[in-house]
């Protein structure tokens, strides 16, 4: 008994210190999910405002957040840059080059993946290809090129696929066709050296802009050996993160195989299964862990009324689908049963993704107002919080605060706890 309360002791001890932190655009678990509480309900560009920073750009990559810093890819000008910020006082505390030819194309520009850290180092990717990681205190430990590597980026759109950091190695999918004829392919990088480990070509049967892929890798825990779950080209696969090795595929997100269903919402891992948007129907929910083709036997269900670029969120009970013109769904996470919806908060165009933290779901439209509805059942629109400025990127959360970029600024929102 005393070791068993000894290890549930350490087990708790460990999952707290990581509480505080937002490691990824998606956060501690990656998922969209944080399990803080006490966190602000109501602000404006005043109320309840810690400090703000400047920023030169819009950008749709999200500021992650470790311990007394955090780290936001920035565009300017033609420069784009890692900028390490105090959480405290909200003072640059340094920035490092990483390349220019940053060009705009519509929403979009070559900042838009998120950095990712282990709490030691951080790492970062362009849209330009540049692929950087860094200490805590600036230091560079290793640079890469992936275009100059392994040929030219070919995305309709740019690319802005973020690093998924797994143990120790990054993974990095290049998945693209509408400007080339290179094959698409993922990657594991050491994070140590920043030497690639494998390199496998993904293929597909999508065509024209479907190949296109704007999603970030997640990882899935189905028994003893972990999967990289990689979605885009109409399909969603699982990988063996030692080799590379192709686990298992499910087809069916281009029902129709139309040739613009390029995917942006990244595939979302919770309660044991993997839920993978497309461009708004099928999202489909599949059980990991199969091999070969998995497109019948491991589908838990489907829903057509998905979106099309914000990212859902899910606790393994509830799964929450914004869409982009803020139309809620919320569905039991295990059966795809609609339990509300459509449900509209104020009209906009959403592209941020919805968080859930502290009972409640958090998300922003491109006006900058962020609604604040009751996580559960039953719909709820607790607050409306404006920022009345250009918004891409998704809220993180740490310590009892909110961080919010926009395109003029970076807000911390509320009181460190």
């Amino acid at each position: 008994m005393r070791t068993a309360s000894l290890s549930t002791i350490l087990s708790l001890a460990a999952a707290l210190a990581a509480a505080g932190n937002w490691p990824t655009w998606r956060g501690p678990e990656g998922n969209g999910v944080s399990r803080e509480t006490g966190l602000p309900l109501r602000w404006s560009q005043t109320e309840a405002v810690s400090w703000k920073l400047a920023m030169p750009s819009w950008s749709g990559s999200t500021p992650i957040v470790w311990g007394e810093r955090i780290f936001l890819n920035v565009a300017d000008g033609d420069s784009l840059a890692l900028w390490c910020v105090d959480r405290g006082t909200g003072g640059v505390v340094w920035k490092r080059p990483l390349g220019g030819g940053n060009i705009k194309m519509r929403k979009q520009n070559m900042s838009s993946p998120s950095p990712v850290t282990d709490g030691e180092a951080v790492y970062v990717v362009t849209g330009t290809g540049i692929l950087k990681g860094f200490t805590f205190d600036g230091r560079e430990l290793w640079g890469r090129d992936l275009q100059k590597d392994y040929g030219a980026f070919g995305l309709n759109w740019g690319y802005a696929s973020s690093p998924l950091l797994h143990e120790d190695a990054l993974y990095v999918q290049v998945l693209h066709g509408m400007n080339t004829d290179d094959p698409s392919y993922v990657l594991r990088i050491d994070k140590a050296t920043g030497k690639t480990r494998w390199r496998v070509e993904r293929p597909t049967q999508a065509i024209t802009e479907s190949p296109d892929s704007y999603t970030t890798p997640a990882v899935v825990l189905p028994g003893a050996q972990a999967e990289i779950v990689i979605t885009g080209g109409d399909c969603v696969t699982g990988h063996d993160p030692a080799t590379g090795k192709e686990l298992w595929r499910a087809n069916g997100l281009n029902p129709e195989n139309d040739p613009s269903y390029r995917i942006v919402a990244s595939p979302v891992v919770a309660g044991g299964l993997v839920y993978a948007p497309t461009r708004v129907r099928p999202l489909l929910a599949l059980r990991p862990g199969g091999r070969g083709d998995v497109t019948r036997t491991h589908r838990a269900w489907s829903f057509d009324d998905g979106p099309d670029v914000p990212t859902p969120v899910s606790d393994g009970t509830y799964f929450y689908s914004v869409n982009d013109k803020g139309i809620v769904w919320c569905l039991d996470a295990r059966t795809g049963k609609a339990l509300y919806g459509p449900q509209r908060l104020k009209p906009g165009t959403y592209s941020a993704s919805p968080v859930l933290a502290d009972g409640r779901v958090y998300v922003t439209n491109e006006e900058g107002l962020t609604s604040v509805f009751r996580a559960g059942p039953a719909f709820a629109l607790l607050a409306e919080n404006p920022l009345d400025d250009y918004t891409l990127s998704s809220p993180a959360v740490s310590d009892g605060q909110i961080f919010l970029r926009t395109a003029k600024h970076l807000y911390c929102i509320g009181k460190r706890r």
